[in-house]
């Protein structure tokens, strides 16, 4: 930016949360009702940026107190961010609360920040720690035999191509003398189609939550400022500014929203949830709570959408591996096909004092409450089906092994819409669906036959 910008230079993440925190209160606090649910809602999303700070701090200086500190802050926020979301649904009452600029406004305010971000995003380097994941695509590319036992371990489940793809962290709180990558084991050409691949991945996802964010203003809320008005939101958080270029971030976030656009067609919304099981796993506890959904009417379509999205991930790692072992093994890290004692560890339960075997109950508390969504409520809505969807999203983050509270951008699109939502009770599955061929069949094989006149 600075050879287009005289003079830019990229501010830091901590001005940033300054400044992003005074501009959000000036936007979207209401200053005539102090005691809102926005108000508080609001007050918790400024808070995610401090502990999030507080982590990248205690890592940077090699000091797991402060990495204590910042990820039980991370927690405490996402607990009560949870809880929010799970009784969200009983807001009946919920009163227009725009924010306080103008439309052309915010359009202008969004549409400068993208600007930015994605500027952030083209000219950033790699992280120095992506250089062994580059290595391992250069011999996947050459097609090498061997299977590394221990990846699913090591990086947790997900798509294996994507692990592929370097870190590109577009602000570093803090750096040090080797802000890039040697790629001295890596060919340069391979480096260089890693580089641009996770580039435009990053965009695209980001570009896809923004496009999201409106389209669900203006479709299902038929109140497009809404939808402007979480996705300028969006893109202040500090988070976002410092996670931009984070494929494995963005990616899984957008999925599950774009899902949320396309609930009205059962079959896409299926794919499109099949595809971030694919790619982070972590959505797979989703499906409970949309089958439920679905259920009354829809629930073939969506299962047969997130089947044909999984088979076709599954092919296309049949096509890119070298034998049926990799193929396996790669199968395996997709659907994360491990015992939790098995993972190795990281952030914080990888922490000294922090016990991993807390994370079993922990997880069992997780299954329990995603299997209580899936009964309760017997009849869900738009507004109850994306509440919990965060909700669930967010308690993943309790005992996920690898930076479990940093996943940010899973829940954060979807929560924000749910922050600034209407009333939804009416969108519901039986009433905006249309029914599907096997439904309509029966039904015209049991109308009246009616014969001639005699």
């Amino acid at each position: 930016m600075s050879d287009i910008l005289f003079h830019y230079y990229r501010v830091n993440p901590t001005t940033w949360f300054y400044l992003s925190s005074l501009l959000s209160i000036a936007l979207f606090f209401k200053f005539n009702r102090v005691w809102s649910i926005r108000n508080l809602d609001l007050a918790l999303l400024i808070l995610l940026a401090p502990g999030l700070l507080a982590v990248e701090y205690g890592g940077f200086k090699a000091n797991p107190a402060v990495q204590q500190v910042g990820f039980v802050w991370l927690f405490g926020v996402t607990l009560a961010f949870m809880l929010r979301m799970l009784f969200d649904s009983l807001m009946v009452r919920r009163p227009l609360l725009e924010p306080n600029l103008s439309t052309g406004g915010l359009n202008f305010l969004g549409l400068s920040l993208l600007i930015f971000l994605m500027a952030n995003v083209i000219t950033s380097r790699p992280q120095a720690d992506a250089v062994a994941v580059a290595a391992a695509a250069s011999r996947m590319e050459a097609r090498d035999a061997t299977v590394d036992a221990d990846q699913l371990a090591r990086l947790g489940p997900g798509y294996p191509l994507l692990f592929l793809l370097p870190q590109i962290s577009t602000q570093k709180l803090f750096t040090s003398g080797d802000n890039g990558g040697d790629a001295g084991t890596v060919e340069p050409d391979s480096k260089a189609v890693h580089e641009a691949t996770a580039r435009t991945m990053a965009i695209v996802s980001q570009l896809a939550i923004v496009i999201g964010t409106l389209t669900i203003g203006w479709l299902h809320f038929e109140h497009l400022r809404l939808g402007i008005a979480a996705a300028v939101l969006y893109l202040l958080l500090p988070y976002t500014a410092n996670m931009t270029g984070r494929v494995d971030h963005a990616l899984p976030g957008a999925l599950v929203l774009w899902a949320v656009v396309a609930y009205r067609r059962p079959f896409i919304a299926g794919a499109l949830i099949g595809l971030a099981i694919g790619t982070s796993y972590y959505p797979v506890f989703l499906l409970p709570l949309w089958c439920s959904f679905y259920w009354e009417r829809g629930i073939r379509r969506f299962v047969c959408g997130v089947l044909a999205a999984l088979g076709i991930l599954a092919v296309v790692l049949w096509f890119t591996s070298p034998d049926t072992e990799v193929f396996l093994g790669q199968l395996r890290q997709m659907f994360g096909w491990i015992f939790p004692g098995n993972v190795s560890l990281e952030g914080f339960w990888a922490l000294e004092g922090n016990d991993p075997v807390f994370r079993l109950p922990v997880l069992a508390a997780f299954l329990v409450m995603i299997s209580t969504l899936a009964i309760w409520p017997a009849q869900k809505n738009l507004g109850t089906l994306m509440s919990c969807s965060a909700a669930v999203l967010l308690g993943s983050q309790f005992w996920k092994a690898h930076d479990g509270g940093l996943f940010m951008a899973w829940y954060l699109p979807v929560l924000l819409l749910v922050v600034f939502r209407p009333n939804l009770e009416n969108r519901v599955a039986l009433a905006m669906l249309d029914p599907d061929w096997l439904s309509a069949w029966r039904r015209w094989r049991r109308r009246p036959q009616t014969g001639p006149a005699s």
